[in-house]
């Protein structure tokens, strides 16, 4: 069977609602956390490597929270993001805070990734279908050819993806008659109007199609890919943009500079999966929730492992 991974974007935990690691906390009825889930996906898809990217000083924490288990399931590798993981003749210039974003932390997995690969957020539930979706696209297309890389990403349905307790920023894709991405629209403050969505404004309410497909940092890449972001990292460093302290390189631009460029097509595989994950801390009693009736309606098993 081809190698496939799943490469989990970790090195955030912590860093939200006020340092804690709410993202490692139990959601699920027996402990689980959402990061289970998402592997448990990854896993019945058809993936069987999982990378971590995490943090070095929340190593030991991260191990025995989950690592360790997961590894007894499938293989397991880890990277770490560093904010000084930078390409010769780059420094970390003063002031600067945290690590350089999404781009910055694949390609932190330099060294042990060597296969197509899939990346999520660590705190995001996606639902199965996405996972199934990039695997069978990863493992039966043929790799990137010259210059142009082949790029997957899924397409969450935006009113699937809402949250109850305040707005969101959403990347609206659009699309060719092909189903490949044109362009990702990031629009701030989507908000639940009814059965709809909106856009808040000084003027009010703009509505937003709820049946419009947005980007969840759910993509699928070849291996090819994390050259491309190694080649761009300087140039990125080099820029008036780079040189920002909180400037981060990330995967969303870097793809859609790729796509500007003539040098990406980039496949939008549509889901009809309801999204959910932690944009606020109100949202942890809906997660919960959410993972109880799926255990109800028998789509997992409890404990899930």
């Amino acid at each position: 069977m081809k190698k496939s991974a799943l490469v989990i974007l970790a090195a955030g935990i912590g860093s939200r609602f006020g340092g804690g690691i709410k993202q490692l906390e139990p959601v699920g009825p027996n402990g689980e956390i959402i990061m289970d889930y998402s592997i448990h996906d990854a896993i019945e898809a058809g993936f069987n490597k999982v990378v971590f990217i995490i943090r070095r000083d929340l190593d030991e924490d991260f191990r025995r929270i989950i690592g360790d288990r997961i590894s007894k399931v499938i293989e397991v590798a880890y990277a770490y993001q560093e904010m000084d993981d930078l390409p010769e003749g780059f420094s970390v210039p003063e002031g600067r805070k945290k690590p350089w974003g999404t781009g910055q932390a694949v390609l932190a997995a330099r060294d042990v990734i060597s296969e197509p690969f899939a990346v999520i957020n660590a705190d995001d539930y996606y639902g199965k279908e996405g996972f199934k979706l990039l695997h069978d696209v990863l493992v039966s297309e043929e790799p990137s050819e010259g210059d142009v890389e082949k790029i997957y990403m899924a397409g969450f349905v935006l009113k699937n993806t809402l949250s109850d307790n305040g707005g969101v920023t959403r990347g609206i894709c659009h699309r060719d008659a092909d189903g490949n991405l044109v362009g990702i629209n990031e629009t701030k403050d989507i908000v639940k109007d009814g059965d709809g969505a909106a856009v808040q404004t000084e003027e009010g309410l703009a509505p937003v199609d709820p049946e419009s497909l947005v980007s969840m940092n759910m993509w699928g890449f070849n291996q090819s890919f994390v050259g491309e972001l190694a080649k761009r990292f300087p140039d990125f460093l080099k820029s008036a943009e780079g040189n920002e302290l909180k400037a981060e390189y990330l995967l969303p631009i870097i793809v859609d500079a790729m796509l500007n460029e003539g040098k990406a097509v980039v496949k939008v595989l549509k889901t009809n999966d309801q999204w959910f994950g932690v944009t606020y801390k109100e949202d942890k009693d809906f997660v919960k929730e959410s993972f109880a009736k799926l255990v109800e309606a028998g789509v997992y098993s409890s404990p899930l492992f």
